[in-house]
């Protein structure tokens, strides 16, 4: 519900400008309106520029701002490979180079090991979100490696809900995309996150603790 986003592009300037405190402050005074039990800052990118301890900051801001707990897409894919046991992982990652990189330093910061990393230089959010399926599977085949346990998949944009299931057959290994995460840190946030099917490994065993 926040009002102005800013500009469009995965460029760290950007991203800093998207993520700042004075917007989330902006739409946590709408939302509270709503009366929510919970509330995820839902970007990935938004979140993970600012590191470790900022996107804490960033999610404790408006935890306070509307007094219920509240995390992040970021912070989500860290919680999630702990709930997975999952140390080392592959990215499979939309945004440039320079971008994709602030989201391994981000994962390392957690306790989250990279083994790889793929990135394809795109610039919006809007472009991600016309990625057709066949082409999320194909980034996804191409990131996975020997190693890793799971694959990660940020950007909020990317349709991924509705294949998760595909995408995990594809490589025959957890898959961990940015939706995904977030409903799952947002049902965590309010107590027991429930079994779903078609959401992948992370929603398959009920009562997941973090």
């Amino acid at each position: 519900m926040i009002t102005s986003v800013g500009e469009d592009a995965h460029r760290v300037d950007a991203l800093l400008d998207l993520g700042r405190a004075e917007r989330l402050a902006e739409g946590a005074s709408e939302l509270a309106a709503e009366e929510p039990d919970a509330v995820m800052w839902a970007c990935t990118s938004g979140s993970f520029v600012f590191g470790p301890e900022g996107a804490r900051n960033q999610a404790s801001g408006v935890a306070q701002a509307i007094g219920v707990p509240a995390s992040s897409t970021s912070i989500a894919f860290v919680d999630a490979c702990r709930a997975l046991g999952v140390r080392r992982v592959a990215v499979a990652a939309s945004y440039p180079e320079d971008v994709a990189r602030h989201f391994v330093r981000f994962l390392t910061g957690g306790g989250v090991e990279v083994v790889s990393m793929g990135s394809h230089g795109i610039v919006t959010a809007a472009e991600v979100g016309t990625l057709a399926p066949d082409r999320v599977i194909a980034m996804v085949k191409a990131a996975d490696h020997p190693d890793a346990e799971a694959i990660l998949v940020p950007d909020t944009a990317m349709h991924t809900l509705e294949i998760v299931d595909d995408l995990e057959t594809a490589v025959g290994k957890p898959v961990l995309t940015a939706n995904q995460v977030t409903v799952w840190k947002g049902l965590d946030l309010l107590g027991q996150v429930p079994s779903l099917p078609g959401l992948g490994s992370l929603f398959a065993s009920r009562g997941t603790e973090v």
